[in-house]
């Protein structure tokens, strides 16, 4: 296992040199990209003399970074943190991916309940257009149908409570008012559309849990978190990375991490995007709009913040072992963060020229001897025992899932059967 390091001051010109203000920004992408993070995260605090991901000066979280934010913000290193959430750790806490999940249940009931209410408004609706414009009847009924999907599929609850048990042990915190130096979470009001930095002035009341929760909402995926009357969703609507709260909360240097680039298959004999199925090319999609909104931002910080530095970490375009990751894998899940630790590594190796003096701007350093030294190994092997008892919670997890999907199917056909009748009248929908 790496060994982390401690060293708040580097040495420049022969002379101790103080560290400057740091803060760190996390973006999102799941449970594979806070794999990526944690993975990258190591690299560095083992690589850059002076930077301790525990001891930074402001900390901000969008969706899964915040996961991660949240955690370092209490104090739970980036190498503890591949331990709980990457190796599953066994000894009480664990931020295990299986764990933290499951379907949303209330939400499936809730639409079930509303179903034949709009069976009975959709087939209503297409008679009506039907007489009227006949080619566009199908799509009045569908419209009608649709509100009655439920808010999301999966359930964050238990992840929330994770969090939260996680944060009760001694030196943590789940409060943002008591955390050691600032952290920011964001989220958006789904009403408004408008961001949400909770940790922030008006919003410091909110659990941090509750609040990773909210910024990791994504829509169609998760229910909206309600938090007083409002209801959130993903934090990265707005922006990528919101590297501009650490800036604002004083960091002259801003380490940026974003786990989701664009795949570039141009060159011979990379898989192609195109021919992966729609999966990969909404995936694509998502990517070339995240990574050309952040570069916009980071482009304007160069204005409105121009003494600060920004570092950005992020996967070479063209490594498809994270595009191509299979995101309920827990192998997946393991490979990435090893893979993210090695190509940090890398990176900062072939980078140093251009990071030594903005590291020293802020009295950190680039510790060549270690990158030369060779890559240890940063995630352990399961043993055989380990992948049994993994494999078995996962034929458990899609057993339960099963079930609930049998009886959703079976309420539906118990729904679509009391829909059966003729369509009502106008105002025996509207009683209804």
């Amino acid at each position: 296992m790496p060994v982390e390091r401690s060293n708040p001051t580097r040495a420049v010109g022969g002379a101790a040199t103080q560290r400057g203000r740091i803060g760190l920004a996390l973006a999102g992408g799941g449970f594979l990209a806070a794999a990526w993070e944690l993975g990258a995260l190591c690299a560095l605090s083992e690589a850059i003399e002076g930077f301790e991901p525990t001891r930074l000066d402001a900390y901000v979280g969008v969706s899964a970074g915040s996961f991660v934010a949240a955690g370092l913000a209490n104090a739970v290193t980036p190498h503890r943190m591949v331990q709980l959430f990457v190796e599953g750790d066994r000894t009480g806490e664990t931020l295990e991916p299986s764990r933290l999940l499951r379907p949303a249940v209330d939400e499936w009931w809730k639409a079930l309940r509303a179903l034949p209410r709009g069976l009975r408004r959709a087939m209503h609706g297409a008679w009506e257009a039907g007489a009227r414009h006949p080619q566009t009847a199908l799509w009045q009924g569908i419209d009608e149908l649709l509100r009655v999907l439920p808010d999301g599929l999966v359930d964050g609850q238990p992840g929330e409570r994770a969090l939260a048990r996680l944060f009760r042990e001694a030196g943590r915190t789940n409060d943002f008012r008591r955390t050691r130096a600032p952290l920011r979470i964001v989220a958006t009001d789904i009403d408004s559309g408008m961001p949400v930095a909770f940790g922030s002035k008006g919003y410091e009341h909110v659990p941090i849990s509750r609040a990773a929760i909210a910024s990791s909402a994504v829509p169609g995926l998760f229910p909206p978190v309600r938090i007083g009357s409002h209801r959130y969703v993903d934090g990265a609507l707005n922006k990528t990375l919101h590297a501009s709260l650490a800036l604002d909360a004083g960091a002259g240097l801003v380490f940026c991490l974003n786990p989701l680039v664009p795949f570039d298959g141009s060159r011979a004999g990379a898989r192609r995007v195109s021919r992966s199925g729609p999966a990969a090319v909404l995936a694509q999609t998502m990517r070339a709009t995240i990574r050309s909104r952040m570069t916009v931002g980071l482009e304007k910080y160069r204005v409105t913040h121009p003494d600060a530095d920004i570092v950005l970490f992020e996967p070479r375009r063209d490594d498809a072992e994270i595009f191509f990751a299979n995101i309920f894998s827990v192998a997946s899940r393991r490979r990435l963060c090893e893979h993210a630790y090695r190509t940090t590594r890398a990176d900062l190796l072939e980078r140093r020229a251009e990071l030594a003096p903005v590291l020293q701007r802020h009295g950190l350093s680039l510790d060549e001897a270690v990158l030369r030294a060779g890559t240890p190994r940063l995630v352990r092997e399961p043993s055989p025992a380990r992948v049994r008892a993994l494999e078995t919670r996962a034929s458990l997890a899609l057993r339960r899932l099963s079930c609930t999907l049998h009886e959703l199917e079976r309420s539906l056909a118990i729904a679509r059967t009391s829909a059966g009748s003729p369509p009502p009248a106008a105002d025996a929908v509207a009683a209804a």
